[in-house]
C-alpha cells in the first residue's frame, strides 16, 4: 500500500509540471512579438537587433536622440516643440528662454533657431552690444589691433595692440634693435616683434657672440699647436719649423763661393781661348747652387791690373737668415745684468743679518759691563732690550 501511494504522488507531480510547462510555452508564443523576436529553450522572448522590451514590442531610437521617438529601429522623430537631427533644439525658445536683451524682439523659426530684432543703438546676436565709440569710429585700430569700448558703454575707445606694435592706434612698429642686441660689430635688422643680426667675419650665432674656431680644420703642420683668434689663428711651431702654418724648414747656410769669369779675347788678353760650345764674344759664368744674393768685392775693366792678365775674380757672399739656436747678445746682456743685481741683493741681505747679530751681541756685552759700573742706571734699559730679544727668538721658533 505504501509503495502504490508513492507512485501515484509522483505521477501527479509529473502531470502538473508538464501542464505548467505547456502553459508557459503557450504564454510565450502568445505574448512575444514573433516578428521582432523568438522564444528560446527557456520559453523567454529574445529580441532581434533594433528592438527591446519584455516582449520585443519597442523599437530602439537613434543613439543621441534627446526629445524624439521611433516607429522603426534607429529613428529619431522629434516631439512637438523640438527640432534638429537629435531633437535637441527648442522650437519655442523665445517662449521658454527669450535670450534677446535690451528689450529686443525675439522671433522663432521652424528649425529651432531664433533671431533678435534690436532697438536703435544696439547690435549683436542677442542685442547685447551697444553702438559705442568703436562702431562710430569704424574699426580704427591698425595692424591687427582690437578696439575696446566696454561693449559700447565707454566714453572713448582704446586699442589693444599685437606684439611688436605701439601707439594709440597701434600704428608704430617697435624698433627691436633699439637695445643693440647684436655684438661684435654686427648689423641689426629690425622686424615685426623680432630682429636678426648680420655678423662680421669670424663670428656666428643669434647675437653674433660665438667666435668661429679657425683651428677646426687643423691648419698647423709638423706638430704645431693652433691658437684661435678672431677670423685668424696662430701656430706655435716645434723646433726646426717656421711659417704661418709651420710648413717652412730652414736649410743649411751655404759657404761663400767664388765665380770666375772668362773675358773675351782682346789685345790685352792675347792668350784667351774660347770655350767649346760657347760664343767667344760673351763670357761664360758658372753659378753655384743655391744663390741668394751676390756681392762683388771688386771690379776691374783692365786685365793688366790682375795677376795672369786675363782673369777677373768676383767674390760672392750669400746672406741667409737662419735661426740661431743659442742666445743673442741682448739676451746674454740681460741675463748678466739680472744676475749681477741678484748677487748684490744677496750680499746686502747677508751684510744686514751680520750687522744685526753684531749689534745684539754688542748690546748684551754692554748690559753685562754696565751692571758692574752703574747697575741701577742701566737696569731698566737692559731688561727692555732683553725682552725684545726674547720676543724675536720666540717668533722665530713659532715660525719654524
Amino acid at each position: 500500500m505504501h509503495r502504490g501511494s508513492c507512485l501515484q504522488i509522483v505521477s501527479l507531480i509529473c502531470i502538473l509540471l508538464s501542464r505548467r510547462l505547456s502553459a508557459q510555452a503557450d504564454a510565450c508564443s502568445a505574448l512575444c512579438d514573433l516578428a521582432h523576436g523568438r522564444c528560446d529553450e527557456d520559453d523567454k522572448c529574445r529580441c532581434d537587433p533594433g528592438w527591446e522590451g519584455e516582449y520585443c514590442e519597442k523599437c530602439v531610437r537613434m543613439p543621441g536622440c534627446l526629445h524624439g521617438t521611433c516607429h522603426q529601429p534607429w529613428q529619431c522623430m522629434c516631439l512637438p516643440g523640438w527640432a534638429g537631427k537629435f531633437c535637441e533644439r527648442d522650437v519655442h525658445i523665445c517662449i521658454h528662454q527669450n535670450p534677446c536683451r535690451n528689450e529686443a524682439e525675439c522671433v522663432d523659426d521652424p528649425e529651432g533657431e531664433y533671431s533678435c530684432v534690436c532697438p536703435e543703438g544696439f547690435h549683436g546676436k542677442n542685442c547685447e552690444l551697444k553702438m559705442g565709440p568703436c562702431e562710430r569710429a569704424g574699426s580704427p585700430c591698425k595692424n591687427g589691433g582690437s578696439c575696446q569700448d566696454n561693449h559700447g558703454y565707454a566714453t572713448n575707445f582704446t586699442c589693444r595692440c599685437l606684439a611688436g606694435y605701439v601707439g594709440d592706434l597701434c600704428e608704430l612698429d617697435v624698433d627691436d634693435c633699439l637695445m643693440r642686441p647684436c655684438a661684435n660689430g654686427a648689423t641689426c635688422h629690425d622686424g615685426i616683434n623680432r630682429f636678426s643680426c648680420e655678423c662680421q667675419v669670424g663670428f656666428e650665432g643669434r647675437f653674433c657672440t660665438v667666435n668661429i674656431d679657425d683651428c677646426v680644420s687643423g691648419p698647423c703642420q709638423n706638430g704645431g699647436k693652433c691658437y684661435d683668434r678672431v677670423s685668424d689663428y696662430d701656430c706655435i711651431c716645434t723646433n726646426g719649423f717656421t711659417g704661418k702654418t709651420c710648413d717652412v724648414s730652414p736649410g743649411l747656410v751655404p759657404k761663400p763661393t767664388r765665380i770666375t769669369l772668362n773675358r773675351p779675347a782682346s789685345k790685352d788678353n792675347p792668350n784667351f781661348t774660347p770655350m767649346r760650345g760657347t760664343t767667344s764674344d760673351y763670357p761664360r759664368i758658372t753659378w753655384p747652387q743655391p744663390i741668394r744674393t751676390v756681392d762683388t768685392d771688386s771690379w776691374s775693366s783692365n786685365a793688366s791690373e790682375k795677376p795672369n792678365g786675363g782673369l777677373l775674380k768676383i767674390s760672392v757672399k750669400e746672406v741667409v737668415t737662419q735661426r740661431d739656436p743659442g742666445l743673442t747678445e741682448v739676451q746674454i746682456l740681460t741675463l748678466v745684468v739680472f744676475g749681477g743685481l741678484t748677487a748684490v741683493l744677496v750680499m746686502l741681505t747677508i751684510a744686514l743679518v751680520l750687522w744685526k747679530k753684531r749689534r745684539v751681541r754688542h748690546r748684551l756685552t754692554w748690559c753685562q759691563s754696565s751692571s758692574d759700573r752703574n747697575r741701577k742706571a742701566h737696569d731698566e734699559e737692559c731688561q727692555v732690550h732683553m725682552l725684545n730679544i726674547a720676543a724675536i727668538e720666540l717668533r722665530k721658533t713659532t715660525e719654524l
